[in-house]
């Protein structure tokens, strides 16, 4: 997370939260400006409720924050953005100054018998009173003026191609049960450059959810900016056979875009689990302090048997200590079982006792699907199946 300045020169806050438990990794801090290069370091820790490093910046606008920590290099681009005094308040307080300033005058001007002249000063100074007046009372409505460090605004229409991917895993045929790094290529569908235009979406600049063609694997990772154009993220698969990975992403100036590719691990002598059923998470994966054992609860559908086409309601019960995750308190990712639909809703509430989700099933079939919620120091990943069914011909 990056704190923002209120001056430059001035401190820029950083720090590093962690969703697993890492034991405070110390995670290596680089920002550079894009305009000057000039470059300053520090180091933070990755924690639950992170303290935040502050690192001196000495101007406005494109900025690169490196993050190393252990083998891993992760580039994020960003502004310094430092609010301009509003139009409005220079209005507000000159008018004042020059009410009080005239006042002064006026009464000066009628201590010396100048009625004529005292006059004119007070009503100048009413005139001031009433501009700024004025101002106070429509300065909410006024546009407010862009911060220092702003992405110049655009003057053609808005929207910019969509983009384009080319997958690639690293090594190019991974086995199962291997590390491997999947590389994610994001190009512009009308240049063919590299898009380096990636805003944050819900706390990330792209999230890539991973599953098996069975369903039996799943992962929902944040990929790390390695070059401009370029995502990367490291992954395990446990069974070899087909993967899906559905890139979430939003441009500048644009709307958001879900990227699909696919790639293949390489068999093994290992047993495959029957497909049909997805993941079963990792019990270390659904262990929480005091609920170390504990498995998701089930999952309730309202109504119990989903129409296709018609929304349906889809609860789970939490343990205690839920805290938002990625701005949300709940995701629920659905995929059918050919993976050719994904979707990706959020539960929009407080943290309580339960995450509520509404979904509407586009068509009849079996459906593949997974609630996420951040407990404590875990991520907790709840499979399921949906059978939906189609709707009565009138």
């Amino acid at each position: 997370m990056i704190k923002g300045t209120s001056r430059v020169p001035g401190p820029l806050s950083v720090g590093v939260i962690a969703y697993q438990p890492v034991s405070g990794l110390p995670v290596d801090l680089r920002i550079r400006s894009a305009e000057d290069g000039h470059s300053v370091t520090g180091t933070a820790r990755a924690t639950a409720d992170p303290a935040y490093t502050q690192l001196r910046v000495e101007r406005t606008g494109p900025h690169e924050l490196t993050l190393r920590a252990g083998n891993e290099t992760a580039v994020i681009p960003f502004r310094v953005l430092v609010e301009r005094e509003s139009m409005g308040e220079l209005l507000i307080y000159g008018g004042l100054f020059l009410a009080a300033m005239l006042l002064v005058g006026g009464l000066l001007a009628g201590a010396t018998a100048r009625p004529g002249r005292a006059m004119a000063l007070a009503a100048g100074a009413a005139a001031g009173v009433t501009v700024a007046a004025m101002v106070i009372v429509f300065e909410p409505v006024l546009p407010a003026p862009p911060p220092d460090g702003a992405a110049p605004t655009s003057t053609t229409a808005q929207g910019r191609p969509y983009v384009q991917v080319r997958a690639d895993t690293v090594p190019a045929r991974p086995g199962a049960g291997e590390e491997f790094t999947l590389r994610v290529d994001l190009v512009d569908g009308s240049t063919g450059r590299p898009v380096d235009d990636l805003t944050a979406h819900h706390e990330a600049l792209a999230h890539v959810v991973v599953t098996s063609q069975d369903g039996h694997y799943f992962r929902h990772v944040h990929p790390l900016r390695t070059a401009p154009g370029r995502l990367e993220v490291r992954l395990s698969a446990d069974r070899p056979g087909r993967y899906l990975a559905y890139v979430e992403l939003e441009r500048e100036d644009s709307g958001g875009q879900l990227l699909t590719t696919r790639f293949t691990v390489a068999k093994t002598t290992a047993t495959s689990p029957q497909p049909g059923t997805p993941a079963s998470p990792q019990p270390d994966a659904l262990a929480t302090p005091g609920l170390r054992s504990a498995v998701p609860a089930t999952p309730r559908l309202q109504p119990a048997a989903p129409i296709a086409g018609r929304p349906a309601t889809i609860e789970l019960n939490t343990p205690p200590g839920v805290r938002p995750w990625l701005g949300m308190t709940g995701h629920l990712l659905v995929r059918d079982e050919t993976g050719g639909f994904f979707g990706h809703v959020h539960e929009m509430g407080t943290p309580g006792s339960r995450v509520r989700f509404t979904f509407t099933f586009p068509a009849p079939g079996r459906y593949l699907a997974w609630i996420q919620y951040a407990a404590a120091d875990r991520i907790v990943t709840a499979p399921f199946t949906v059978d939906v069914a189609a709707a009565e011909a009138r």
